[in-house]
């Protein structure tokens, strides 16, 4: 199964909390290693984000994010996991999860309406 795991930041995280988060490059290297995290990669900041929506047949742009939240995406990895266990194992390891949150989405299957 498939998985998108949006990597987001948590503005309540206070930088050099002694958590005991791992280095996200030990974290790269090992779910490459496995065959579990098939890409990702960091995204630019909210601020830099375009917004498309159309309506009435006119394509209309907003800078910056839509939705106005604390959380905001910082990146991304797809999975390829066994299961929704096996998923939240991994994401449970990434060092976003404990300065930040990790948001899991399943891939909708291809041979699925």
């Amino acid at each position: 199964m498939k998985y998108l795991m949006l990597v987001c930041t948590d503005p309540n995280y206070t930088p050099g909390q002694d958590d005991g988060a791992p280095d996200v490059e030990d974290w790269v290297k090992e779910m490459d290693g496995k065959g579990v995290r098939l890409m990702g990669n960091r995204t630019r900041p909210a601020s830099d984000a375009t917004t498309v929506r159309v309506r009435n047949r006119e394509v209309l742009l907003t800078d910056g994010p839509y939705a106005e939240t604390k959380d905001q995406i910082a990146g991304f990895d797809i999975l390829e996991c066994a299961d929704l266990d096996e998923a939240i194992d991994v994401a449970s390891k990434h060092p976003m999860a404990w300065a930040g949150m990790i948001e899991l989405r399943p891939f909708w299957p291809d041979d699925e309406d």
